[in-house]
């Protein structure tokens, strides 16, 4: 279906999401507890598996990386102010959620809602976004960039190295924000700068008080773990054969929103696990929508699902080879093809 087909079947999309916006704190004290208690259980559990074998230890660090990652999607909720109701109570939570997910929460939210407002703009798809180029932008690139960026795109860099990267390095220093007016984020670099020193604190208490030894052994596989799928879930969520990418003055919120974005498809499970979060597309429509509310939305909306691309975990496994955008086909192409087609075209 073509683009303006979609903009007229859903062309009554605000009001639709209008309803499921409402955050509804019970709803919220229960996701708070079904998390948390969990999350320190088997943190508990797993420190004194240490004892038994540490084979038990890495098999539980795999269920908690995704209590952790559960953590996270609080906070991801509570920077779009949709979690609770009252705006400080989502302050609060937010902060406290980044103590776990090692995410500065004031600095990420900001970032994050750059990246709905602009998701799949081509001049800042690097900014909130997994950096992509496009095919043109890949040619013009001088040969070390090049090599850097087909690096950056291997899956084990991407998904194994790039985690500990991007969380301990990009968001744990005090970074300047690549846009905006400095003064407005001046109180964004403080409450950053504060909330890696309430991170630290904690995890130097946690250290002394376990031993340091025990401390990494039970903490880092799930930091890995959790960052490993994190990052995977935001990759497959926006780097499909047919997203939606164009330049600012071709740009259309809602075909960003439901060509740009897939819907993830998991077992019941691992959708709870997730927060949700594989509704994306709903997501990306309106970021209001609480995560305990995006099923609803889509179950009681059906067209809002009709024109996303639906994926399950299997089927995603390929877009670990989407590296580029082809502007000509509008399509996600790998490393593979573009070389292909440039060979084609200078035998040509």
């Amino acid at each position: 279906m073509n683009n303006q087909a979609i903009k007229d079947a859903l062309k009554n999309w605000p009001k639709i999401v209008a309803r499921y916006q409402k955050a509804d704190n019970k709803k919220a004290v229960t996701q708070i507890i079904n998390t948390y208690l969990p999350f320190i259980g088997i943190w508990i559990l797993m420190y004194f598996s240490l004892s038994w074998s540490y084979w038990i230890t890495l098999g539980l660090a795999v269920i908690n990386s995704f209590f952790l990652g559960r953590i996270f999607i609080i906070q991801h909720d509570c920077g779009h102010q949709s979690f609770m109701k009252n705006r400080k109570h989502n302050q609060i939570i937010g902060v406290m959620c980044s103590l776990f997910s090692t995410i500065p929460f004031d600095y990420w939210a900001r970032l994050h809602s750059f990246h709905h407002s602009h998701n799949g703009q081509l001049e800042v798809v690097h900014i909130g976004d997994i950096r992509t180029y496009t095919v043109e932008q890949y040619k013009a690139l001088p040969r070390s960039k090049r090599i850097y960026y087909r690096l950056l795109r291997n899956p084990i860099i991407l998904f194994l190295i790039g985690p500990i990267i991007y969380f301990t390095i990009i968001h744990f220093p005090a970074t300047e924000l690549p846009w905006g007016n400095k003064k407005r984020w001046k109180k964004v670099k403080v409450k950053q700068l504060l909330n890696n020193f309430y991170q630290i604190s904690f995890y130097l208490v946690l250290g002394f008080l376990i031993g340091w030894k025990n401390f990494l052994l039970v903490h880092i596989p799930i930091f890995l773990f959790y960052g490993t799928f994190s990052l995977w879930f935001f990759y497959v969520q926006h780097q499909h054969e047919e997203t939606y990418k164009k330049w600012k003055k071709d740009w259309d919120y809602l075909l960003s929103a439901i060509k740009g974005s897939t819907f993830y498809k998991l077992p019941k499970v691992f959708q709870w696990l997730t927060g949700n979060i594989g509704f994306h597309h709903i997501h990306h429509l309106s970021p209001k929508i609480p995560n305990y509310n995006l099923e609803k939305c889509a179950r009681e909306n059906p067209i809002l699902t009709k024109y996303v691309t639906t994926v399950t975990f299997w089927g995603s496994l390929k877009y670990m080879f989407h590296h580029l955008w082809d502007e000509e086909t509008e399509k996600m192409i790998s490393f593979w093809k573009y070389y292909k087609m440039q060979r084609s075209s200078d035998h040509g």
